[in-house]
């Protein structure tokens, strides 16, 4: 039997908060596959990081990510749906991440979910992955033994808007004001090297293995932060970018020294030895954080009416940030969303998360199958500037 056209596949049956959603996210190193009902209650997380492959390069190369993408995607969905206990007919729905990312890494995904939904006749939508990072921390696993979940509703997420978001992560350090999970603008972003981005590098100044993010979070809990003075980027008075150039720079001098001028000045290479590092770490770290920390207190100052503070991505999952993220929703009178451990990498059931939001919002139509993966973001940008951005409450 030939599928149906467009605009004419089967409509999912029963309440929102039933419907199963198939997420599927490959838009840089991680094929990842999740099962999701109601857009919240995770059945099955597959992730599949290829960290082993791109360790020897210290960063992720296009093409070995795509070729991986593409050998594994299958394997990847198929354990989802164990794992999950359904079967492809029980799925109502398939979402994929469409953008940003690697683009031959993300034409995998979008393939694998386009010929998913055609031959299933289910509909189809495409999500912006960070745009999906800001919800991660609404999923949460069902209990053992079916006990009561401790999430707000679908219907009870309009009590946290407005709110700002983080996302933070290899490739990602942004600030956003969220009006809903769908309605989010860009306040601020990062002008050259990604927080993630310069945690990695750093280790690789430290000579540690790569992902650096991780083992520089450990390191750092040994080390004193206050050894090494490392530069916060603070940027234009008000402004809510963010730069972590100039500390990977910064990192560099301290262990290599700072270049000689014309055979004066400079200053020596340290030893690097257990103490070195752990305190290089520690010193690193609270730049690092503190920068964002720095960002979130002045989008504060023109987001007076907050009521959530979302958080997600990989650096996340950062030990330092976690605390003082939390410290700050404390003495700000904000609820703070942070994503479980598992869900703060890339993964598919934000983005099935994310994906059962938008149809239900539009009555479970299906985007065109024509829908194309794209490298770039296509959320919008909006420049806080030095006063109050207001933002209509919520009834």
């Amino acid at each position: 039997m030939t599928p149906a056209p467009h605009g004419t596949e089967r409509s999912p049956a029963g309440d929102s908060s039933e419907r199963v959603v198939l997420g599927i996210e490959s838009s840089c190193d991680e094929t990842a596959a999740s099962v999701v009902v109601g857009g919240r209650i995770v059945l099955s997380n597959i992730i599949s990081s290829q960290h082993d492959l791109h360790a020897e390069y210290r960063g992720v190369v296009p093409e070995i990510a795509s070729r991986a993408h593409a050998e594994r995607i299958t394997p990847v969905v198929r354990e989802a749906l164990t794992q999950a206990g359904v079967t492809l007919a029980q799925i109502d729905a398939v979402a994929v991440s469409v953008r940003p990312g690697l683009i031959g890494s993300l034409l995998v995904g979008v393939s694998a979910a386009k010929a998913l939904a055609w031959s299933l006749r289910r509909p189809l939508v495409g999500v912006d992955h960070v745009q999906a990072h800001l919800v991660a921390g609404l999923l949460a696993r069902r209990p053992a033994g079916g006990g009561a979940m401790d999430v707000p509703s679908l219907t009870d997420e309009h009590a946290m808007f407005p709110a700002l978001g983080l996302v933070v992560s290899g490739g990602h350090s942004s600030i956003f004001l969220m009006r809903s999970p769908l309605s989010i603008t860009t306040l601020g972003g990062t002008r050259d090297d990604a927080i993630g981005e310069a945690y990695d590098k750093a280790a690789a100044i430290l000579g540690l293995p790569y992902p650096g993010g991780p083992i520089v979070d450990r390191l750092a809990r040994n080390g004193r932060p206050d050894t090494v003075k490392f530069p916060i980027s603070r940027l234009e008075p008000g402004s809510l970018d963010f730069s972590f150039s100039g500390l990977k720079t910064a990192m560099l001098y301290h262990v290599h020294g700072v270049p000689t001028t014309r055979g004066r000045g400079g200053t020596a290479a340290i030893e690097l030895n257990e103490r070195s590092i752990a305190d290089a770490c520690a010193s690193f770290q609270a730049a690092a954080v503190g920068a964002v920390i720095l960002k979130l207190d002045r989008a504060l100052e023109v987001c007076h009416n907050a009521r959530t503070l979302f958080v997600g991505g990989g650096v996340s999952a950062n030990s330092l940030l976690r605390s003082r993220l939390q410290s700050m929703a404390t003495e700000r009178g904000l609820r703070i969303v942070l994503p479980s451990m598992e869900f703060c990498l890339d993964n598919g059931a934000m983005i099935a998360a994310l994906g059962h939001r938008t149809l239900a919002a539009r009555g479970w139509m299906s985007d065109p199958f024509t829908i194309s993966a794209s490298p770039m973001s296509a959320i919008a940008h909006e420049v806080a500037g030095s006063g109050t951005l207001e933002v209509p409450r919520r009834p």
